[in-house]
């Protein structure tokens, strides 16, 4: 049977491998020693917004804090945030064998580039996950919103398919990776939004008022994005263009035209969010610095995105956090194009 590696094991790379792992693939784990303790000794147990729910025996959950563990693998899942992609990569160098398949279930869009540059000997994916996964306690994983898997297409993945199918994670396949990371990424513009509320996702999102900080940030990526030619593949039942206009209408209107995005457990946060709750460095370069670099690269200017990872820098280093209001965060991202606006009327006009 084909060794399957999780390489971070956090909420993310917990609840995938346990679902592989409950599926009855051979899966696993690397991770910190906190959470290689609690999975050793509660094993894992996984839930979803639809009451579906798993559990892995400890006997039956292997992990370990150490990457050379991944000697003997075939397929690698790294889930690490962001900021280690370049670390996962450094240490899965030295103990790959050549030709072992490595994907990248992060954020952003460049970190499969990145363990690219590190394993030139293997071959690396880029990987989408859709749905939010919180920790609810030692060795406890929740789903709080739908979604598939999705990945670049290869013929050396296809030994690898039926192990996903088998736990309920049909991959979804395409030959092009970079139009979905982007529309994952304009849904992930909400992460900095929900973070500033301190609320949960459903909460935050059947508020107008937030929502039109959201449609801000993601008029903002779009134009962008047309600027760039990269089109946003389509991975809600509206087009991405469409989305920001919708965000809009009034809570009564959107609580029926947007009820997928409203489709999410009661009480789950954002990544984000719970980062800044427990006093973890954010993504946040990752996700709204995204739109920041591109449009540097385009010779424009991304105000309300640059001012997002202003307040989300803010907030992590804040003795207390900000609990932002809908109302007060939206004027201060217009304040921010507004100003920006200004400055470039007075640029042309010099």
């Amino acid at each position: 049977m084909a060794k399957i590696y999780i390489y971070g094991a956090g909420s993310i790379g917990c609840y995938v491998g346990g679902r592989l792992l409950a599926g009855g693939s051979d899966v696993r784990f690397i991770g910190r020693a906190r959470i290689a303790e609690q999975l050793r000794s509660q094993g894992i147990t996984l839930s979803r917004h639809d009451d579906s729910r798993w559990h892995v025996p400890p006997e039956r959950t292997d992990v370990s804090t150490d990457a050379a563990a991944a000697a003997d693998a075939d397929l690698v899942l790294v889930t690490v945030k962001s900021a280690a992609t370049a670390t996962a990569g450094a240490e899965l160098a030295s103990v790959l064998r050549p030709g072992t398949i490595v994907v990248s279930f992060q954020n952003g869009v460049g970190n499969a580039d990145v363990l690219r540059a590190a394993l030139p000997r293997h071959t690396v994916l880029e990987g989408m996950v859709p749905f939010n996964v919180v920790e609810r306690g030692p060795g406890v994983f929740h789903q709080g919103s739908a979604g598939e898997l999705e990945i670049r297409h290869t013929p050396a993945m296809q030994p690898f398919v039926d192990a996903f199918r088998r736990a309920g994670l049909p991959l979804i396949q395409h030959s092009d990776m970079l139009p979905v990371q982007w529309a994952k990424l304009l849904l992930n513009l909400n992460n900095a939004i929900n973070a500033l509320a301190n609320r949960p996702l459903k909460e935050e999102l059947s508020q107008r008022a937030y929502r039109r900080c959201l449609g801000m940030a993601q008029k903002e990526a779009l134009a962008l994005l047309r600027r760039a030619a990269i089109r946003p593949a389509r991975v809600t039942p509206l087009p991405a263009a469409w989305i920001p206009r919708v965000l809009g209408v009034p809570d009564a209107l959107f609580e029926r035209l947007g009820r997928t995005m409203l489709t999410i457990d009661p009480l789950a946060r954002s990544s984000m969010s719970d980062d800044l709750a427990a006093g973890r460095a954010t993504e946040i370069d990752w996700i709204n610095g995204e739109v920041v670099r591109l449009a540097e690269r385009l010779g424009q200017a991304a105000p309300v995105n640059a001012r997002l990872c202003e307040l989300v820098r803010q907030a992590e280093q804040a003795d207390i956090r900000p609990s932002w209001s809908g109302e007060a965060l939206l004027a201060e991202l217009r304040a921010a194009a507004q100003a920006a606006a200004g400055a470039g009327m007075r640029s042309r006009r010099n």
